[in-house]
Formats: C-alpha cells, structure tokens, sequence
C-alpha cells in the first residue's frame, strides 16, 4: 500500500485537472512487504502453513511456515521453519521419523514489466535429509520466488480506485513499468516510469 500512496501523493504535487502526466519515481519496498505478500499468497493455509506433502488431517506431512524475508548484499533471502513427520501412515498415525529444520533461499530482484520478479534461487541452508530435501529443494527454488512475485500496476488500481471518495477526483493508472530495482540496505529500491490521468 505504502507504494501505491508514495505515487498518487507524487503524481498529486505534480498537477491536476485532467491532466495526463508520466514521470519517472523511485519506490522503496521493506522487507515487510514482501513478508506479507508471502504469507498472503503462499503461507495462506491452516496455521499459515504451506504444505509440500500432505495436509493438516494426513499422518505423514511436510509442511513450511513462518517466513521471515530480509536482505543481504544485493539478495532477498527469505527463512522458513519446516516440519516434516516422513515413513508410513499407520492406523492414523506416521511410522517414521520427525524432523525439524530450518531452510533458506537468496533471490535476485528482476523487473518484469510491471511487475517485481525474483530469479536466480541459490538454496542457502538447507536439511540433511535426502527425503526432505527432494521436497524442499523444488519449492526452494521455484515455488517460494514465483509466489513472492507482486503486480505493482494491479496494487496500485486498486488503490487509485478509491480515488474518487478519497479526493474528489478521478485518479487513473494509464501505464506503469519498472525499469529496474536493487537492494539498498534495509529496502528493494525500484526505479518506475508510470502515466496517470487526473479528472
């Protein structure tokens, strides 16, 4: 949300009435944001857990919860906490091992149109055990960064939607990119080029 109202305020101070501006801002995310993004799309299930085998009934599950994002060097990395009860389901119960651990995977932020996009998965830490890796590993690389994946365009219209009410007048989003983003110590800082329309 804080992106969506850092650019009507902008776009607001530079004119009004009808006019259709396109200028060139610079967006801070925290790492926060990006937190809450997994959570909602992701961690979304019972107890903010995201299953990679199984469900909360099942005997034998793996699951992840807890994410945590932060930054280091030019890298989003985010933590998760998984639990894991692997063998054979037996009358209701899992006859097998526990296992307890914690992973971590570094992404690369990458602008992909309007969109902020995350490449390059490189698996930090990870568990010691074959079975469980063959799991996380997929959802490590794959899974967890596609998920994180945030519609910066999509955000800020819903947002701008409220424009009327808001302010009386009608705010439109005509087009929006992201040129490029870098970490820049305790935020993702986006370079962004958008046209709005003000009536």
């Amino acid at each position: 949300m804080k992106f969506a109202l850092r650019c009507v305020v902008l776009f607001w101070l530079l004119g009004m009435g009808g006019a259709r501006m396109a200028r060139a801002i610079e967006v801070k995310v925290s790492a926060k944001a990006l937190e809450r993004t997994l959570r909602t799309q992701l961690f979304n299930g019972p107890d903010g857990r995201y299953y990679l085998r199984g469900d909360a009934s099942s005997p034998c599950s793996v699951y992840a919860e807890d994410p945590h994002v932060t930054f280091k060097d030019d890298r989003v990395v985010v933590h998760v906490h998984t639990r894991a009860k692997l063998g054979k389901a037996l009358r209701g119960a899992c006859i097998g091992v526990s296992l307890n651990t914690d992973a971590d995977v570094s992404v690369v932020p990458d602008a992909e149109g309007e969109s902020v996009g995350f490449r390059d998965a490189k698996i930090e830490q990870i568990s010691e055990s074959k079975e469980l890796n063959f799991l996380l590993v997929p959802f490590l690389s794959h899974k967890l960064p596609s998920q994180m994946k945030l519609n910066a365009a999509d955000m800020m219209r819903k947002v701008l939607s409220q424009s009327v009410a808001s302010t009386g007048y009608t705010i439109t989003l005509d087009s929006l990119k992201l040129h490029s983003m870098m970490v820049d110590h305790d935020a993702l800082t986006i370079d962004v080029d958008a046209a709005m329309s003000i009536d």
